[in-house]
């Protein structure tokens, strides 16, 4: 459940989760290594140029959108809006992006959104959504304060020659 809001509160930003600008150099290989063929031969392999178009299109137009009010999932073709209250939890495939599982029982594909992205999106969802690292690094912390081991065998954490 997020905190509730106040006036002295202020909104988390927006996260947009897109892909690296270097996928256009990609785009770019695309047009070199489709030149030949269009360039041998036009009337066969003219279509061809449409294929670092559509790269590069899709470069610029995929991404995910995190704010405190939700999802916003852009893909090549169309655009889903998705509330908070609409999402019961976020699913990670190996080798894949993200899926967010609705209250329906139906899943939608975040593009971009890997499990590396997690604190990206903790910090804008306004508290909707946990920080795995921070809550594994405060519990280390907890940890480590409690065991006298991990500070050198001595409550303070100073070693000195006095005590040989």
């Amino acid at each position: 459940m997020p905190p509730e809001p106040s006036s002295h509160t202020k909104n988390p930003p927006s996260q947009v989760i897109r892909i690296s600008p270097l996928a256009y150099l990609g785009c770019a290989f695309l047009l070199f290594a489709v030149s030949f063929p269009i360039f041998g031969w036009p009337e066969a392999f003219g279509w061809l140029i449409i294929a670092p178009i559509i790269a590069a299109v899709w470069v610029a137009r995929v991404r995910t959108t995190v704010t405190p009010d939700g999802l916003t999932v852009r893909k090549l073709i169309r655009s889903q809006s998705l509330s908070w209250s609409q999402i019961t939890g976020f699913r990670f495939p190996k080798r894949s992006w993200a899926r967010a599982t609705l209250t329906d029982g139906s899943e939608v594909s975040l593009p971009v959104v890997t499990f590396d992205r997690l604190p990206q999106i903790a910090a804008a969802s306004g508290g909707r959504i946990t920080d795995p690292y921070a809550a594994a690094a405060a519990a280390e912390e907890s940890a480590n304060q409690g065991d006298p081991e991990s500070n050198g065998g001595h409550p303070t954490g100073n070693q000195s020659d006095a005590d040989d």
